[in-house]
C-alpha cells in the first residue's frame, strides 16, 4: 500500500468505479506486467485507457505525464496483469452446481452418502436429487458405487451424480427404473452401463450411456438456467477472470446468451463453443471485433471419454484394467469429415480427447482435412499423447487446450491407468512447448476449481496446493510462470481468434485486467496459488471488487 491512508485507497477506488465514460483515465502506482508487441514480458507502472475501454498507453513507473486531461486512480502498489482467460471451462454447470449436491473433494463413499442426505433435508421439494463431483478414486477402496449405497438413503426421490469429470454417472434404483433402465437395455455407441454378474446394471453410467438416464431429468428451466449463468459469470469475475471459453453449449443456452449480450448483462467475455449435436441448427459464425462480451465460432467435438472412469480411448489396454482400452467415439475419416463441414461454415473445430488413441484420431483427421490454418483448430485436454504424436500438433498448427490442474489432481491414479512408459507423453506440457506447440490454459470448471492462480501454481510447480508430491510430479514437464501466464492470457485469446483485441495490454487493445494483492513474479512459487484478487477490471470497468 505504500504508506497511504486506507480511507484514500478505498475513495479513490469508489471513484474509480464511479467515474462516467466521458474521459480517459489513467491508472497510477501499479507493479504492471504485460506482453509487448514482440510477445516479451515488460514491466509498467501506469495504465491509461479511453473511454471506450481501450489501452492507449503504458508508462514505465514514475514516467507517465503530470498533467495528462484523464481521470487519475491510484493503484496502491498493487501488482496488475492482463485479464485471465479460462480457455476451457462449463459455465452453466458451474452455475447449476451451486443449487445442486456438491461431492467435490469426498474422501469416502460414507462422506458422499452423508452429502447427499444432507442436501435432500434440506432441500425437501425438489423432485430429483442432482449433484455432481464424486470421485472413487479418493475414498479408500477406490472402486464405483452402485445404486444399492444410493438406495439405503431411502429419499423416496430418483438420485443421479455426475463424476467429478462429468464423464461418468451415479443412479439410485429410482432413477434406473423411472429412465426404463432393465437387463436388456443396449450400451449405446460411445457408452457403457456397468453391470453385475447377472448384467442388472450397477448404477454407473460412463459417457455416452448418461444420456440413458439424462433424458428423464428434468431439464432446468430458463429463469433457472439465467440464474445459474449470472452467478456463474460473477463467480469467475471474482477469480480474475475476464474471458472464458464455454467449452459445449446447447442452442438454448446460445440463445440466452445472446439475449444477455444485447442486455449488457455478461460482465465478462464469453467465447462459447457449440455442442456438435446442435451445431447446424445455429447459423453463420458470431464474431465479435472486442468491444462486445459474446464470440460464437466454434464447434465443441467429443473423441473420447475421461481416464478417471477409464472412458479415454487408449492405443493398448489400461494397465489397470487390460481387458479394456476405453471408448472411442468416431474413426478418422468420420471425424475428418465433421472437421471439412465445420470449416466449409467458418467454424473452428474444438475436439477433446484424452487419450492416446483419440489424440491421434484427432491428429490423423485434422492432418485429412484441407488445409485450415486460419481457424486454429483446438485439442481440448490432449492429456495422454503418444511422443512420436507430440511434433504434429505444431506441424498440424493445433492448438494444445490444457488444464494444468488436472495433472496435480489426476497424478494419484494416472500412471496406474496408463503405465510408467505412456506417462512421459501424459500432461507433457514443456515437451509440447519445446516441439514448438502453442498451449491454451483453462481449468475445466466445476470439474476443477475456477481459480487461474490454482491453475498457474499447478502450471509452474507440478504439485497440489498441500504441496505435494515433494519436487513436483515429473516436474521436468513444468512451464516457467512466464509461460503459464501466458498460456492464460495471449495465447488464450490467440485460441480464440482474439489476440488482436485481449491478452495484453498494449495500445489498442482492451482494458481487461486484474489487480492482485501481491507480486506473483516476486513470491516464491509454492505461494502462487495464495494470491487474491483485488479487483477485476473488463473494458476499462471495475467489474468486482474484493470486500475491505
Amino acid at each position: 500500500m505504500t504508506g497511504r491512508p486506507r480511507s484514500i485507497l478505498l475513495l479513490a477506488t469508489l471513484m474509480l468505479a464511479a467515474i462516467p465514460a466521458l474521459a480517459d483515465s489513467l491508472l497510477v502506482n501499479v507493479n504492471g506486467y504485460t506482453w509487448s508487441a514482440d510477445g516479451a514480458l515488460q514491466r509498467f507502472g501506469a495504465l491509461r485507457f479511453d473511454a471506450d475501454g481501450a489501452v492507449t498507453a503504458t508508462y514505465a513507473a514514475g514516467q507517465h505525464p503530470a498533467d495528462t486531461g484523464a481521470a487519475m486512480l491510484d493503484g496502491g502498489g498493487r501488482t496488475l496483469i492482463p485479464g485471465l482467460i479460462d480457455a476451457h471451462g462449463h459455465v452453466l454447470n458451474l452455475g447449476l452446481l451451486r443449487s445442486r449436491v456438491d461431492l467435490t473433494g469426498s474422501k469416502s463413499l460414507s462422506e458422499a452418502l452423508q452429502r447427499i442426505a444432507a442436501y435432500a433435508r434440506q432441500h425437501p421439494d425438489v423432485p430429483w436429487i442432482l449433484g455432481r463431483g464424486w470421485n472413487q478414486e479418493l475414498w479408500p477402496e477406490r472402486k464405483f458405487p452402485n445404486a444399492g449405497d444410493l438406495d439405503q438413503l431411502q429419499l423416496g426421490r430418483p438420485i443421479w451424480l455426475q463424476r467429478i469429470d462429468g464423464h461418468a454417472a451415479w443412479a439410485d434404483s429410482l432413477a434406473m427404473k423411472t429412465a426404463g433402465i432393465t437387463k436388456r437395455t443396449p450400451d449405446p455407441h460411445g457408452g457403457r452401463i456397468l453391470r453385475d454378474s447377472r448384467r442388472r446394471a450397477t448404477g454407473i453410467f460412463i459417457d455416452n450411456a448418461e444420456a440413458l438416464v439424462d433424458a428423464a431429468v428434468p431439464a432446468p428451466t430458463p429463469a433457472q438456467q439465467r440464474k445459474a449463468l449470472q452467478v456463474a459469470l460473477q463467480q469467475l469475475a471474482s477469480v480474475g477472470l475476464t474471458g472464458v471459453h464455454d467449452a459445449g453449449i446447447d442452442l438454448s443456452t446460445a440463445r440466452l446468451y445472446r439475449k444477455m449480450a444485447a442486455a449488457g448483462e455478461l460482465p465478462i467475455r464469453v467465447y462459447a463453443m457449440l455442442s456438435e449435436q446442435v451445431s447446424e441448427g445455429f447459423g453463420a459464425p458470431l464474431v465479435d471485433d472486442g468491444r462486445g462480451f459474446l464470440t460464437i465460432r466454434s464447434i465443441k467435438v467429443y473423441l473420447d471419454g475421461a481416464l478417471g472412469s477409464r472412458g479415454a480411448a487408449l492405443l493398448a489396454p489400461y494397465s489397470d484394467a487390460n481387458d479394456n482400452t476405453g471408448l472411442l467415439f468416431r474413426q478418422t475419416d468420420k471425424f475428418a469429415g465433421l472437421v471439412i463441414a465445420a470449416q466449409e461454415r467458418g467454424f473452428q473445430v474444438n475436439v477433446h480427447a484424452i487419450g492416446d488413441a483419440a489424440n491421434r484420431v484427432a491428429l490423423d483427421g485434422f492432418a485429412a482435412a484441407p488445409a485450415a490454418t486460419a481457424l486454429r483448430h483446438r485439442i481440448e485436454h490432449a492429456q495422454v499423447i503418444a511422443l512420436s504424436d507430440i511434433p504434429r500438433f505444431a506441424g498440424l498448427g493445433i492448438i494444445a487446450s490444457v488444464q494444468p490442474t488436472h495433472a496435480t489432481s489426476d497424478k494419484n491414479m494416472a500412471e496406474d491407468r496408463v503405465g510408467s512408459k505412456r506417462i512421459l507423453g501424459s500432461y507433457a506440457w514443456r515437451r509440447l512447448l519445446d516441439a514448438g506447440a502453442r498451449i491454451a490454459a483453462g481449468s475445466d470448471f466445476p470439474v476443477e476449481p475456477e481459480q487461474p492462480l490454482y491453475g498457474l501454481h499447478a502450471a509452474v510447480t507440478r504439485q497440489d496446493r498441500d504441496d505435494q508430491p515433494p519436487g513436483g510430479w515429473y516436474k521436468e514437464q513444468a512451464l516457467t510462470l512466464e509461460e503459464a501466464l501466458r498460456a492464460f492470457t495471449l495465447d488464450a485469446a490467440y485460441a480464440a481468434h482474439q489476440e488482436q483485441h485481449l491478452g495484453s495490454l498494449e495500445p489498442g487493445k482492451r482494458a481487461d485486467f486484474v489487480l492482485l494483492d501481491r507480486d506473483i513474479f516476486a513470491l516464491p512459487a509454492a505461494q502462487i496459488w495464495q494470491a487474491r484478487v483485488s479487483e477485476t477490471w473488463v473494458n476499462g470497468v471495475c467489474i468486482y471488487q474484493a470486500p475491505n
